[in-house]
């Protein structure tokens, strides 16, 4: 794992590192370096150099010629990633380039930005039926009924950041590598480049949609962009493989790929069940795929926290704490 003053690059299957950042700018000024794997501070998981702006890629791109054009239907943004525990995400948009993102992420945004407020999939040319839907869908999982769009509208390079509504980490979803389509809980999607495609998934077993936590309805991103979600704690990618299965607690479950099979299984004997303190269900997946995986559920957060706010009129009265202050109390 990366230290938090180390970069690491990957070539063939190969990871190397640790260095120092001026080190790996080094090591990938090759002609291949900007496709390369790396990881580092602020880098969540192994990214394509290009797209991360601290190596510095976007800044040559300035120099170089206009690319060929090709068949992708998503903006290609590049951004990187600050912070532990409370990240953000400052997304670098081209001229007329657009990101979209939930209503109340923003965090800050350059002069050239241009914020407008959406009705329905703004990756979409529909009419207003088609918005009424898409709306509809988007309030059945609990999501605002409006998308918000940030627009490079200058001659310029122009930046917008997202902030993490929790603590936990931002996990960049490159929809094109990973089969363009990742379904995830609801509440987690923070932004994403226009042409990504925000809908909703339906849990076709019963178990699943009662007791997996997230419901009956997950939310599915699908595209060739690049997609941002937000999940507490720290965040594990597991690739399962052929017929692999791994059970976990439902609310720790942040995303997976279409290929993984996800079912509910209750948990094994009745003391386990009543007082393993695990939950009567456990989520199921089967590989092959690839599955993310959360270390803090915001539920169980909200849990802890409510589980220890005093008593009305108290002052923590069980703590030693507690019951010195009330002898300082000046009761008039």
């Amino acid at each position: 794992m990366a230290s938090s003053d180390g970069w690491y690059y990957s070539k063939n299957g190969e990871p190397s590192g640790p260095m120092s950042l001026e080190a790996m700018r080094q090591a990938l000024s090759g002609p291949d370096g900007a496709e390369t794997l790396v990881w580092g501070p602020g880098v969540a998981d192994w990214t394509e150099a290009r797209r991360v702006a601290a190596l510095g890629f976007s800044k040559r791109a300035e120099l170089a010629p206009p690319r060929a054009p090709t068949s992708r239907t998503s903006d290609e943004i590049d951004y990187e990633i600050f912070g532990d525990d409370m990240q953000f995400v400052e997304v670098t948009l081209d001229p007329d380039e657009v990101v979209v993102a939930e209503a109340g992420g923003m965090m800050y945004m350059s002069e050239g930005i241009e914020m407008q407020t959406v009705f329905g999939d703004p990756s979409k040319n529909q009419g207003f039926f088609g918005k009424l839907f898409d709306a509809g869908k988007r309030m059945v999982t609990g999501e605002s009924l409006f998308l918000t769009t940030f627009g490079a509208t200058s001659n310029k390079r122009e930046e917008v950041a997202f902030a993490a509504p929790y603590p936990g980490k931002i996990i960049p979803l490159h929809l094109g590598e990973l089969g363009g389509e990742i379904i995830c809980q609801k509440d987690s999607f923070l932004c994403a480049a226009r042409g990504v495609h925000i809908g909703i998934a339906f849990q076709k077993r019963i178990l699943a949609g009662l007791f997996g936590g997230e419901g009956f309805i997950l939310q599915r991103l699908t595209g060739d962009g690049i997609a941002f979600v937000h999940a507490g704690g720290t965040i594990h990618r597991r690739e399962l493989k052929q017929g692999e299965t791994l059970r976990l607690d439902t609310g720790c479950l942040v995303a997976f790929d279409p290929g993984v099979d996800y079912d509910i299984q209750m948990s094994k004997g009745v003391k386990n069940a009543i007082f393993g303190g695990e939950g009567l269900f456990l989520a199921t997946l089967k590989g092959p795929g690839t599955v993310w995986i959360q270390s803090l559920p915001f539920t169980r957060l909200a849990g802890r926290i409510l589980a220890n706010i005093p008593a009305r009129g108290g002052k923590g009265e069980g703590s030693v704490l507690g019951s010195m202050a009330n002898i300082f109390e000046n009761r008039s």
